[in-house]
């Protein structure tokens, strides 16, 4: 935990400076040089900061991270935020789950519920819950998006819309410092909100790397939410306006 902890400092860091260097990150987080390159490498690896002699420079662009990437990123952070959201979702329930590693790690958790239908656009979800043998699963129609095994479009949306959820659970792609939700896709981003509509009470979960990062497309606001998982406090005044909202926030350790 303590590493993707840092690793997020780090990318934010990078971000705010444009460049960070594997010395001066070794004195701030007194650990050693090896520990520090170790770290640059893995964030390089899932496409979050490009290596440079002596440290690294933030990585700009409009798409996001692989999807296997994204899997292997946090992993131990996704899974604390996953059995936080799922301890809050009872047994004879309904809930509609969007795309994300965050979401299939929420989708792991729930393996033991009694008696809940799932309705979600993701394949991975799916096929994790197929072991439940008390989960009925319903699969949004539309295009496969071979890349992660999510289905977006029109005919997405469309499905969705004919359910209510006593809960929606959706990831992100990023979550600005104005507590905005963001993606890289507008299709994606299109079902995210016909999801939101659906259900009576709504979480996101979202572990810290999502914090600060940048998509164009608009999801919703963190005001229209009733709770939010993440594994550590939300940037600059995010937890305070998240409390006059009314929009609860848990930090899974």
């Amino acid at each position: 935990m303590a590493g993707n902890i840092r690793q997020t400092e780090i990318l934010e860091i990078a971000r705010s400076e444009g460049r960070v260097v594997v010395e001066d990150l070794a004195q701030r987080f007194d650990v050693t040089l090896q520990t520090i390159r170790r770290d640059l490498t893995e964030l390089s690896e899932a496409g979050l900061l490009d290596r440079v002699h002596g440290g690294a420079v933030a990585r700009t662009g409009g798409s996001n991270i692989g999807y296997g990437a994204r899997r292997r990123m946090n992993a131990g952070a996704k899974a604390a935020i996953a059995r936080a959201c799922a301890a809050m979702i009872p047994d004879n329930s309904s809930m509609i789950l969007n795309l994300g590693t965050t979401t299939e790690a929420v989708a792991r958790e729930l393996i033991h519920h009694r008696n809940i239908t799932v309705v979600t656009n993701n394949m991975n979800v799916a096929n994790i819950l197929v072991s439940n043998p008390g989960c009925e699963i319903m699969v949004a129609g539309g295009a496969l998006r071979r890349s992660d095994g999510g289905l977006v479009g029109e005919l997405t949306a469309q499905f969705i819309e004919q359910f209510k959820g006593d809960f929606a659970v959706i990831g992100t792609s990023a979550l600005d410092r104005d507590g905005d939700m963001l993606d890289f896709d507008l299709a994606e981003g299109r079902v995210s909100r016909a999801i939101l509509r659906q259900a009576r009470q709504s979480f996101l979960v979202c572990d810290g790397s999502k914090f600060g990062r940048s998509a164009p497309a608009r999801i919703a606001s963190l005001s229209e939410l009733d709770a939010v998982f993440t594994d550590q406090p939300l940037p600059g005044n995010l937890m305070q306006s998240c409390e006059g909202w009314g929009t609860k926030v848990v930090v899974a350790s």
